[in-house]
């Protein structure tokens, strides 16, 4: 009894997309004790989510949408999002007037206000919210989320969003957020460059990667891809973890938006290019740190 009580006094949820990101984030809300209804494209999911969270399981985004005071979203690309946001069975089909939508998808600025605009017209308030830390940030309930909309709107979500977060930031109006996860990737991009170069050097000289990891990762090289990716990539482990298919998804979007300030990413451009050639070689699927082995190649082919 006192366990309906309490979650009485939290907003009502809903979740839209149970990927490996969706799936743990919902049920991070559950535990937290926040009611939690749930859609996924593939029924099943859904259904297993509500058994193991004691949670709802609805047919279609509305009827998950239907009386929630915050509705999350978080699918593939720009065409899924609006995919559960418009139309009849759409998010926002069964929103109530005050309600919150956040977008925790990573895709365009562009989609960002558009949404906004639509979810004014709705009377629906909007928050652009992607997030990083990947799968193992979902899980652990420790991922960073970087928000664009208004300051009296965030006020409202964060303390929610701290159930799977461990840092939350508004950066500006709707679409900062999502420029903000353009910055994140190829911050990425650039690490994982550096890393792979570096790990190539490593292994020519002899050096002990565990050590070379042990160490450097308490200075000014430290990052959390030297952390969790390179010994995996010294051992070839490549088949977990943010997948080249999304990244190229994601730098493509950062290089569309640099265009429309006039500018170049050449760094990212090579990157996004190695990418583009190990997804012809059927690897798209894997990791984005087995970007080292298209860097060997490349340094084989040059020592030849």
């Amino acid at each position: 009894m006192a366990k309906e009580s309490v979650a009485m006094t939290k907003p009502k949820t809903a979740f839209i997309g149970l990927g490996v990101m969706g799936y743990p984030m919902a049920g991070h809300l559950a535990r937290n004790g926040y009611p939690v209804s749930v859609y996924n494209r593939t029924r099943a999911k859904a259904d297993k989510w509500a058994a193991e969270f004691e949670g709802r399981a609805a047919a279609t985004p509305r009827q998950a949408a239907d009386d929630a005071d915050i509705v999350f979203v978080c699918v593939g690309n720009d065409d899924d999002v609006r995919s559960v946001i418009y139309g009849d069975d759409g998010v926002l089909a069964g929103m109530k007037p005050g309600a919150v939508l956040v977008d925790h998808t990573t895709n365009s600025a562009h989609l960002a206000i558009e949404l906004a605009a639509a979810c004014k017209q709705a009377q629906v308030a909007f928050i652009d919210a992607p997030v990083s830390g990947g799968q193992a940030g979902a899980e652990n309930g420790c991922l960073t989320v970087m928000c664009g909309g208004e300051e009296a709107v965030f006020q409202r979500i964060e303390p929610v969003m701290r159930s799977y977060s461990r840092q939350v930031q508004l950066m500006g109006e709707c679409g900062q957020g999502q420029r903000c996860k353009m910055v994140n990737q190829i911050c990425i991009a650039g690490v994982l460059q550096g890393l792979s170069e570096a790990l190539l050097l490593a292994q020519q000289a002899g050096l002990p990667v565990d050590r070379v990891v042990d160490t450097l990762q308490h200075g000014a090289a430290g990052s959390w891809q030297m952390v969790n990716r390179m010994e995996t990539m010294a051992r070839g482990e490549f088949d977990f973890g943010f997948a080249i298919d999304w990244m190229r998804k994601d730098l493509g979007i950062c290089m569309e938006a640099a265009a429309a300030y006039g500018l170049r990413l050449p760094m990212t451009e090579a990157v996004d290019r190695r990418y583009e050639l190990m997804q012809q070689q059927g690897l798209g699927r894997m990791d984005t740190s087995v970007l080292v082995k298209a860097l060997k190649t490349d340094a084989t082919d040059m020592s030849a």
